[in-house]
């Protein structure tokens, strides 16, 4: 191998006509793979490959070059571990990285390391390995205390990294496939001693690019950053069966991280299609790390049993200074949702949303002080939530069943929501009464249909940060390389 550097219901939800017509019209601005051009000497071909990253690398080697096999049959997983062991080496002359070139590339389990690019052909698909053996089990994250599936461990992500910096996942629309359905059988049939693995989560890391990737199948969350920071998750698709549904499949959840831009990203989940978190109950408490300064915009969800952007329910190191704007949501269950309760502690502040469109919905909003799961019985009762300042403005919903439910806490309600120039056309078989509203306190202007008597209309403009983040001022390099390969 050479290589030179240069600088069912499911699918008829989503052969929907407006889904169609969006996939085909929908441009990605910031990730970028282009090929300069394929020769054939022979039975080789000779490809030049060009891509947007926020670092490129000295070092390239081929998952071939390791006894990488893209039969779908060989496990890869020695392959895997040999080859990013090797380019480990090269961390401070210059990094490495690892191509995955076309074939479908079975594996369990393996681990990145520090600046260090994972790049896969577009013809490439990874496929997770349904060998129990080939996940092992590692120890809860210390602010959830114990599993999100059972208590004690959890089987490791299909693709793992910690205490990692400037690290690169990414292709050219590539397929990473964890082949869950066996998982989800198992959990629904309560005979899985561990919590399911996520696809990819990168833990105690900086500098992090998951970009330009498919994502099918997981068995549980897809993307999970956690203790993280200068996250960038740009160009994904990210599609999970929802009849049956897929248990668990949320898209992308970034937990207790600083910095994180999410962008360009169409997602059909089973649960959340972004759900900020930030630990679970008195471990979360404990821990104290917020996620705080996230965008997020340019996101389009199909979720028809949970919400397009969910704060929480894992919330109680805190969530604040959250911006997400140009949002689509299609058939699903709620386009923003708060979930909190009694014993969470933690707030969730400063949040902004704007130029949302929802098509079919349960919800456009709603916010929950109720939501009654725990990681065990020793949380605080008097740990409450604090719910401060929200902001929606410059919205528009169609074929909406109810606008609004915003069910605070009793004592502890949810203050200094703000929504203006909000249009919600309600379905045939509407809520008769559009708007339920109990312990929120709030304004509205330009609000059609009529909000509840808790957010009396006032004229004003909800505000929206006219700043920027320093993670969307990041530059994105033009890396290059040529691959040989038959």
């Amino acid at each position: 191998m050479e290589f030179c550097r240069k600088n069912s219901k499911l699918q008829v939800l989503m052969l929907l006509l407006s889904v169609v017509l969006l996939i085909g019209l929908l441009s990605f601005e910031g990730v970028e793979c282009r090929k300069k051009g394929k020769k054939k000497k022979g039975n080789v071909l000779e490809e030049n490959i060009e891509y947007s990253a926020m670092s490129c690398r000295a070092h390239i080697a081929s998952l071939t070059d390791f006894g990488g096999v893209g039969d779908g049959i060989t496990s890869n997983t020695n392959a895997f571990k040999a080859a990013i062991e090797h380019l480990g080496q090269f961390s401070y002359d210059g990094g490495s990285q690892l191509f995955v070139p076309p074939g479908q590339w079975l594996t369990g389990s393996f681990n990145l390391t520090s600046h260090f690019t994972l790049f896969l052909h577009k013809d490439a698909v990874l496929l997770a390995s349904q060998e129990e053996s080939e996940w092992p089990v590692i120890a809860p994250l210390p602010s959830y205390g114990r599993g999100r599936d059972a208590a004690g461990g959890r089987y490791i992500s299909l693709i793992f990294g910690t205490n990692l910096t400037d690290v690169i996942v990414t292709g050219d629309n590539a397929t990473i496939d964890g082949q869950g359905a066996l998982w989800w059988q198992k959990f629904k049939k309560g005979k899985l001693k561990y919590t399911r693995p996520y696809l990819i989560e990168i833990m105690y890391s900086d500098q992090v690019q998951i970009s330009n990737l498919t994502f099918l199948n997981s068995p549980s969350w897809n993307v999970h950053p956690v203790y993280s920071s200068n996250v960038i998750i740009k160009g994904v698709t990210i599609l999970a069966p929802i009849v049956p549904i897929s248990p668990n499949t949320d898209g992308i959840n970034p937990d207790s991280c600083t910095n994180v831009l999410i962008e360009d990203c169409y997602i059909v989940s089973g649960d959340d299609c972004v759900a900020v978190k930030s630990g679970w109950d008195e471990y979360g408490i404990a821990f104290a790390m917020p996620t705080q300064h996230l965008v997020i915009r340019r996101l389009t969800c199909i979720s028809p049993d949970s919400a397009v952007i969910a704060l929480g329910s894992e919330m109680s190191g805190g969530i604040q200074d959250v911006r997400a704007e140009d949002i689509l949501a299609i058939n699903s269950e709620s386009g923003i949702r708060i979930k909190t309760a009694v014993g969470r502690g933690g707030y969730v502040k400063d949040i902004f949303v704007r130029r949302m469109t929802m098509k079919t919905m349960k919800w456009a909003f709603w916010m929950t002080g109720n939501y009654g799961s725990h990681a065990d019985n020793n949380y605080d009762p008097n740990a409450l939530p604090v719910i401060q300042g929200i902001s929606y403005t410059d919205m528009v919903a169609d074929n909406v069943t109810m606008a609004a439910r915003l069910e605070g806490i009793d004592g502890d309600p949810f203050t200094g929501i703000c929504i203006s120039n909000v249009t919600i056309g309600l379905a045939r078989k509407a809520k008769k009464v559009p708007w339920t509203c109990t312990n929120i306190s709030g304004i509205t202007t330009g609000v059609s249909p009529k909000p509840c008597d808790l957010l009396p209309e006032q004229v004003t403009t909800c505000s929206y940060p006219t700043d920027s983040l320093a993670i969307e001022n990041v530059e994105q390099k033009l890396c290059s390389f040529r691959v040989n390969y038959k």
